[in-house]
């Protein structure tokens, strides 16, 4: 196939902030991200798949500072936490961005100094309200009786200090137009009225300069000066792929090939950021849009308060899987059916452990290891190549599913409804071992009724060949193992054209592996 013809898809997560260890809301964003980028390349696309660390301000600058090590140090360290969680869970990012790379330093100095020549950035004095766990200034108007930061609810403090300047309310209005033009634009619904009234209410001018700490991207004109996370962070969509770093910043092969993103995937919290201060920026660039900004929800507690680093009550995905002996695709499949993706989500550990055990154990789990061990008991060559399918109405119900799930597959997860799609492909596992219990494979071999047992027995491989094919990117080591169990090994049997009953033209010679595991062993609360 022409290289030019094959199908672009660019996902972001947030860059994360390297000030204390990842946690299960890291996790959740990064896993949906995966799933997503996953997707994509089993239908044959062409994916970049971006995520990092957003690695300076004064946060990291006083932190490094209590420890007695340098901020590179200290973020050097919390940097690579990010990325051996991200092995371990199996995310396939293209590229992990840092702050602190060379050439994303070099990108936003440049970024920062047209900005500045076109007009779009000036000196000026600030004086205001300022969060330094957060990091953000916030007008009177923003913060919280007492004054209280709006997004963490510690005390923001008075400052002053010389600063650059980012025309933001230049942009208000074109901003508007673009929310009513395309509604689509941020999701989901609750996060689009916020933004659109954020704006209505009046946007000020930016402050992306600083001056009191020093931990930062110098900028290019006046080195008393950092540049603050606005540009220096938000900015990194871009430079990842090769914007500013030619002669011709526009030209990069990866930023021609991938700009703009498809969707970049953040917590709601960080929205404003992204749906309203990148956006003006790309507009001051000149440059393209994204195609989608969806904020994602919180994992909550029980007592509803949010599972936040500033508060204190994380859960660590590594202590979790360690804790119940539990592999990455177990908590990457709970993270996304669990919780529908743009809604807040309520975590306990009593629906950890039920969704463990009720889906992958009793269902997916039981449903695998009982075909294979008929397969291997039924069959004297533990190959399972029927002569003849005898296909009645249990059989063509099962056929038709497969279609109807495999159908609206595409559509859920185009729309991000991951937890949805999951649902439709266990009703997949629910209706194959209900018809091991109606049509009785064990009852079929005592009456010598072989074609009738061979074909339940080829119909249950295929339809746990085809869910997967469909969970394959939630739970790719999963999927992998269980097509090691099925005997698939052709690529041609485990990519999304697939997902059909290939039991009419052409049978599928399935070969049950005799050293099968037990997939997902069941989990007691701890």
């Amino acid at each position: 196939m022409d290289n030019a013809l094959v199908k672009k898809f660019y996902v972001t997560t947030p860059i994360y902030y390297p000030s204390g260890e990842p946690h299960l809301g890291h996790s959740y964003c990064s896993v949906a991200a995966d799933v997503l980028a996953r997707y994509h390349r089993l239908l044959g696309e062409e994916v970049f798949f971006l995520t990092g660390t957003d690695e300076h301000g004064q946060k990291i600058e006083n932190k490094a500072k209590n420890e007695g090590i340098t901020p590179k140090e200290y973020v050097d360290s919390l940097s690579q936490n990010f990325k051996d969680l991200w092995k371990t869970l199996c995310i396939s990012y293209n590229k992990f961005i840092r702050t602190t790379d060379d050439d994303h330093k070099q990108s936003v100095q440049k970024i920062f100094t047209k900005l500045y020549n076109q007009g779009d950035i000036y000196k000026g004095y600030y004086k205001g309200l300022y969060c330094e766990p957060c990091e953000a200034f916030f007008t009177k108007t923003q913060v919280k009786e007492g004054n209280l930061c709006p997004d963490c609810g510690r005390k923001v403090e008075y400052t002053e200090e010389e600063a650059y300047f980012f025309k933001l309310s230049k942009y208000a209005a074109k901003i508007l137009d673009l929310y009513n033009k395309n509604p689509d634009f941020v999701r989901p619904i609750s996060c689009f009225n916020e933004m659109k009234r954020f704006v209505e209410m009046g946007l000020e001018d930016l402050c992306v300069s600083r001056t009191t700490f020093s931990w930062g991207i110098k900028v290019p004109f006046d080195e008393k000066h950092v540049v603050y996370v606005w540009l220096d962070a938000l900015t990194n969509y871009i430079t990842a792929l090769g914007y500013g770093s030619t002669k011709d910043e526009a030209n990069s092969s990866n930023f021609k090939k991938f700009w703009p993103a498809d969707v970049h995937f953040v917590g709601k919290e960080i929205m404003r950021f992204h749906a309203v201060i990148w956006v003006a920026i790309l507009m001051a660039l000149d440059l393209p849009l994204p195609k989608c900004i969806f904020g994602h929800g919180w994992l909550l507690f029980k007592d509803g308060t949010k599972m936040s680093k500033s508060k204190g009550n994380v859960v660590s995905p590594l202590d979790l899987m360690n804790k119940y002996s539990v592999s990455a695709d177990a908590l990457r499949y709970f993270l996304l059916r669990e919780f529908p993706f743009g809604n807040d989500g309520i975590f306990s550990f009593e629906t950890f452990v039920t969704r463990i055990n009720s889906d992958l154990a009793n269902d997916l789990g039981n449903l695998v290891s009982r075909t294979i061990s008929m397969i291997l008991k039924f069959t004297e060559s533990d190959i399972l190549n029927p002569s003849e399918l005898i296909l009645e109405q249990e059989e063509k119900n099962i056929m038709a599913a497969i279609e109807l799930v495999s159908k609206n597959y595409k559509i859920l997860m185009n729309d991000f409804k991951f937890s949805e799609n999951l649902a439709n492909v266990w009703e997949l596992v629910s209706m194959a071992n209900r018809y091991i219990e109606k049509s009785m494979p064990w009852k079929l071999n005592s009456e010598k009724n072989t074609n009738k047992l061979f074909t339940v027995l080829y119909v249950l491989c295929e339809v746990i060949r085809c869910v997967s094919i469909l969970t394959l990117p939630f739970m790719p080591q999963t999927s992998e193992k269980i097509f090691s169990q099925l005997g698939v090994d052709s690529e041609n049997l485990k990519n999304y054209s697939s997902v059909k009953f290939h039991g009419v033209d052409k049978l599928i010679k399935y070969k049950a592996n005799r050293d099968k595991e037990i997939l997902f062993p069941r989990i007691e609360k701890v």
